[in-house]
């Protein structure tokens, strides 16, 4: 069984083929916002700006149906930007495997890293440190739009509907963050898991891997729309008088 390569320097241990696959997700979305604007045409738009309209259009849907459409147009450039980023990533894990061997361990930047076989490719989000972190940051924007946005309602609904019940709001608030980084991870480290259990069958596990592979990419789409709507719901439900 393969290793993935940790970078420990002081108390960080860095995950070197997640750094590495946040790195190429970034590259791909990045690529494929600057392919859509490139020749922007309205009588003879490229398929990649057909693509990028569809999902502008989709975004601003899902975005809409979670808040009043006066405050959906703010927030679709970051649906765009969660939906592309975690869709992508979600990806990266399934066209293939690098796995190098080193009978000594490995040297990397000076530091010893201990182990005979290592996996560099792989789903960002099947870390869930990587999870973690969109969560938080998901949960850091929420409430900060929530006190900046709507001060006296969002104060308010943490002693609704009776003061006592301040407790139980909190837990429900932390909460959140924690099923957004579990579901997400979840999902796409269990595919990959067995997708290498499959690998293990050799070529007899060819069918099953091709068709798992095309669930997988389902998987992924429909782990990214949910992470993109409930985000939506949750800023809708700390800016919008009426969820209070």
């Amino acid at each position: 069984m393969h290793d993935f390569p940790v970078l420990e320097i002081g108390p960080l241990n860095i995950d070197i083929s997640t750094f590495l696959a946040i790195i190429v997700t970034f590259v791909i979305v990045f690529v494929m916002a600057r392919l859509a604007v490139r020749n922007l045409s309205v009588d003879n738009p490229s398929k990649m700006q057909n693509f990028m309209e569809w999902v502008i259009e989709f975004v601003h849907n899902l975005t809409a149906s979670a808040m009043p459409l006066s405050k959906a147009k703010r927030y679709v450039s970051l649906g765009m930007t969660i939906i592309m980023f975690i869709f992508v990533a979600n990806l990266l894990g399934l066209p293939f495997g690098i796995v190098t061997h080193h009978e000594h361990g490995l040297s990397l930047f000076g530091y010893k890293i201990e182990g005979h076989e290592f996996a560099w490719w792989k789903s960002p989000t099947a870390d869930l440190s990587v999870t973690s972190g969109l969560a938080v940051i998901v949960f850091v924007l929420v409430h900060y739009l929530g006190l900046t946005q709507n001060t006296k309602h969002y104060l308010k609904h943490y002693f609704e509907p009776f003061w006592f019940f301040l407790p139980l709001n909190i837990i429900k608030e932390l909460s959140k963050p924690l099923t957004l980084a579990l579901r997400l991870f979840a999902n796409i480290f269990a595919g990959e898991v067995l997708i290498a259990t499959i690998l293990m069958a050799g070529v007899w596990g060819t069918p099953l891997l091709l068709a798992w592979q095309g669930f997988s990419i389902f998987v992924g789409a429909i782990q990214a729309f949910l992470f993109t709507i409930l985000t939506m719901v949750y800023i809708s439900q700390a800016t919008v008088h009426e969820e209070h």
